[in-house]
């Protein structure tokens, strides 16, 4: 028997389990300024897996001026070739570490093992892409200054070149994930990079650390420096010789992280909170709809900021989606992600379990209707059932704010009006995904254009891809990460004339 509910990880990930976790400085492993750890803990089991050490202010300093020294010394004298080659020694080496970095994820997050392995999958694709990516960055001959032009020749053209020194604070809720859709397009860019991972979720940065040693990066090319957001985190938002914070988590702590820049006036991406839509009109596919509708909430137990918490639905169709939202609840398996079976893992923490369940006896005591779940397991570890609400209000908190956790609201429509469907869709803050049920191709199309968000799905939702584009309108953020957009990001833009 295993401690992870009968479960068995590999002889490997137990031997990083084992291993001293300290921070990434420099091309080194070392202990924070302060010598304090704190624990990972599998929340499903609520099983203490390793002690890690947290830094401080002044290892934000060293980490820095180490990403600095490298951008400026040997990680510029890279040719592209040896760049790209470095990172698709990378992208082979967590390939081979696919396992490990799996069950990282899985027992550190509480993630289930099928979302684990596809998102591994997605970052070794991410890497390639990004790498892939390198020898396309270009930049354009235009016609020179008229005033210039007037006199002699003249050439003028741009070049695209490193934003410089970035630092980049990552969430808890796909912890490799959000790392290396960040780290990759860096890199590609030419930029350095100081990573802080979640306090809550650290473990599979610091083996991706190992991997990027052992891949042969230059020292200070990558630094890890675990610790708490209101110290680490806001020490890197905050530093002057950081030229760019990457941020992904909620809205309320991306406001802090502008207010943290403002000093130097580094450059900010934020991909922050969501309330999204999901609009099934009168003729939609029910068999399709149900199961997508319900994984568009449950999905990573709802830990995801595309989630699809809103649900609108015609009046005509209402009871029958319902119906089976509610029956694919029930038939869904909780439980320990390392069971194959299971569908739907733990809340992070008890703390983040507390305010799930606030959120939904507050929606039982503003009159919505609950017609599944609600209850928090009665054993081991942060279970919470996906929990279903109709009868639900626009001005209710639980339609309003964002959970987190695996909550859905059903409101019903009875217009056919795509304008008022609309206004309804868009009656939030956030603007970060969001999708349309139908079989009408015309009656998609023309909802999907009157959404605001960043990205929005029809007969299928979180339609997210490697070169893609994602990011959020309104308090969703400011940016965008995937695809093209997301190394561009990284770069600046420089002008250059010429007289001949």
């Amino acid at each position: 028997m295993t401690p992870f509910d009968g479960h068995a990880i590999a002889p490997e990930t137990q031997a990083f389990l084992d291993q001293p976790h300290k921070l990434l400085i420099d091309g080194a492993w070392v202990d924070g300024e302060t010598n304090e750890t704190m624990e990972a803990r599998d929340p499903a089991t609520g099983l203490v897996l390793a002690r890690f050490a947290i830094g401080g202010a002044g290892d934000i300093d060293h980490a820095v001026a180490a990403a600095r020294r490298a951008f400026e010394g040997p990680w510029s004298r890279l040719t592209v070739a040896e760049r790209t080659a470095l990172m698709m020694r990378l992208a082979r080496a967590m390939n081979d570490d696919a396992q490990v970095l799996a069950e990282l994820d899985v027992i550190d997050n509480g993630m289930p093992m099928f979302i684990a392995g596809l998102t591994v999958a997605n970052c070794v694709e991410m890497v390639d892409y990004y790498a892939g990516g390198i020898m396309r960055i270009e930049g354009t001959t235009t016609a020179p200054p008229r005033h210039v032009a007037a006199e002699a020749e003249a050439l003028t053209y741009t070049l695209r070149e490193p934003v410089g020194v970035v630092g980049q604070i990552v969430p808890w809720n796909v912890p490799l994930s959000t790392a290396i859709l960040k780290l990759a397009p860096a890199l590609a860019a030419g930029c350095t990079v100081v990573i802080k991972p979640s306090e809550e979720t650290p473990l599979s940065m610091l083996r991706l650390g190992q991997l990027i040693l052992n891949a042969g990066f230059p020292n200070g090319v990558v630094n890890i420096v675990n610790g708490l957001g209101s110290t680490v985190g806001a020490a890197l938002a905050e530093h002057a010789d950081v030229d760019k914070i990457s941020f992904t988590g909620s809205t309320a702590t991306g406001k802090r992280i502008v207010q943290a820049a403002i000093g130097n006036l580094k450059k900010v991406s934020l991909e922050l909170g969501g309330k999204s839509p999901v609009v099934v009109l009168a003729d939609a596919d029910l068999a399709l709809a149900i199961p997508g509708v319900a994984m568009a909430t449950f999905f990573l137990q709802g830990q995801n900021c595309m989630a699809g918490t809103r649900i609108f639905v015609h009046e005509s169709i209402h009871d029958q989606l319902v119906e089976g939202l509610v029956a694919f609840a029930a038939g869904m398996t909780l439980g320990h992600g390392l069971d194959p079976s299971t569908m739907l893992g733990p809340m992070i923490s008890d703390a983040h379990t507390a305010k799930v369940m606030g959120y939904i006896d507050g929606a039982i005591a503003e009159g919505a209707t609950l017609v599944a779940g609600g209850k928090r397991l009665d054993r081991a570890g942060n279970f919470v059932q996906p929990t279903i609400f109709t009868d639900t209000r626009p001005e209710m908190a639980v339609v309003r704010e964002e959970i987190f956790g695996p909550v859905m609201t059903v409101q019903k429509f009875a217009t056919d009006d795509l304008d008022a469907i609309a206004r309804l869709a868009n009656d939030t803050p956030f603007g970060l995904s969001g999708s349309v049920w139908t079989q009408s191709l015309s009656s998609a199309h023309r909802l999907v254009s009157r959404i605001r968000a960043g990205q929005v799905s029809i007969n299928c939702h979180g339609a997210v891809g490697t070169n893609i584009p994602f990011g959020g309108y309104g308090q969703s953020g400011w940016g965008r990460e995937f695809g093209r957009e997301g190394l561009d990001g990284y770069l600046e833009t420089k002008a250059v004339t010429a007289r001949l």
